[in-house]
């Protein structure tokens, strides 16, 4: 087993983000990159998103390569895994990140949507996992994001709070699993953050019609259940994100690191 000192994989190395083309997956990517980073694995659906992000975030010394993926798709990750081991033989960090939400009572939550909501927050965080436990380096680490809502109950929200619960289970197991390898897996959960998710909501439409912007909407929402009285910025979460899979938390394994203005108190 590495001991805790050493650094078998450099920060931040060769890293793997999903749900990379917006929100606090683009924040990461963009984190990650002026950290130095040698290479960024970017995962997303929305492919010509990704290939804007990848575009801004050319420069010498930085590879990229882009997988326009569903997280679902476990073709698909095998061929991450063979393009991984092909041009770095293994990856230094990866970030568990894609995530979609839906809401409803359970009453009248349709199981569709239910399934919509599990498959990618959580089969797609188990096929990222695993790909990333099998390509990580002695000595790496993994962030799995997850949700105030995971620990805390809400109405309205089962199929995206039950996701976000399992998948810190998910996390802690993994980290006791990698343990052994040095490997370093914690689990960030975030509050409200400002991020395009928002904009598929009904409620959160009808909010910037009547207030004139997001921010607007922002700041009402977060008045109401934010002790701080503000959401999160995504590049905010990506600093916490950077700080979980660098050096200075080498003696972090299996913590949830929550982010949430004080929402949960």
């Amino acid at each position: 087993m590495p001991e805790a000192g050493d650094d078998a994989a450099q920060y931040p190395g060769v890293c793997l983000i999903t749900g990379a083309a917006s929100g606090i997956g683009a924040a990461t990517a963009r984190r990650l990159a002026d950290d130095g980073a040698r290479a960024l694995v970017l995962v997303d659906r929305e492919g010509d998103q990704l290939r804007a992000l990848g575009d801004e975030l050319e420069r010498p010394g930085l590879e990229l390569y882009l997988c326009a993926q569903d997280v679902t798709d476990e073709d698909g990750w095998d061929g991450v895994e063979h393009g991984v081991r092909h041009h770095w033989q293994g990856l230094d960090a990866v970030v568990v990140n894609a995530g979609v939400s839906d809401s409803g009572p359970i009453a009248e939550l349709s199981f569709e949507a239910w399934r919509k909501v599990m498959s990618v927050n959580l089969d797609g965080a188990f096929l990222t996992l695993r790909t990333g436990m099998r390509l990580l380096r002695d000595g790496g680490a993994a962030v799995v994001v997850s949700s105030a809502s995971g620990v805390k109950a809400e109405a309205g929200i089962a199929a995206y709070a039950s996701s976000k619960a399992a998948v810190i289970q998910l996390a802690k197991v993994a980290a006791k699993e990698g343990a052994p390898r040095g490997l370093r897996v914690n689990t960030i959960l975030p509050g409200g953050v400002e991020t395009p998710m928002w904009s598929g909501m009904e409620f959160f439409q009808d909010m910037v019609a009547e207030l004139g912007s997001e921010q607007a909407a922002f700041d009402a929402i977060a008045g109401h259940g934010t002790p701080l009285g503000r959401y999160a910025k995504p590049e905010e979460i990506a600093g916490q994100i950077a700080f979980l899979l660098s050096p200075a938390a080498r003696s972090m394994a299996g913590a949830t690191l929550v982010v949430d203005g004080g929402y949960t108190l």
